[in-house]
């Protein structure tokens, strides 16, 4: 388990439940990065590769 698998956790067992749209999670990434600014890179990486999914299952 990485380390990071328990902030997922987390996640998923406090908000598991919950709806939010893309345009919601977008605000709160601009937002955390807003706050910590050290993290632009890996926040832009996770950003792109959840924006870029679809074109995966276009390249098979």
């Amino acid at each position: 388990m990485y380390f990071t698998d328990r902030g997922i956790e987390e996640l998923a067992s406090r908000r598991g439940e919950e709806e939010v749209t893309f345009e919601w999670l977008s605000e709160q990434l601009r937002t955390f990065v807003d706050l910590n600014p050290d993290f632009e890179v890996p926040v832009e990486r996770l950003a792109t590769w959840l924006a870029r999914l679809d074109d995966e299952d276009e390249e098979d």
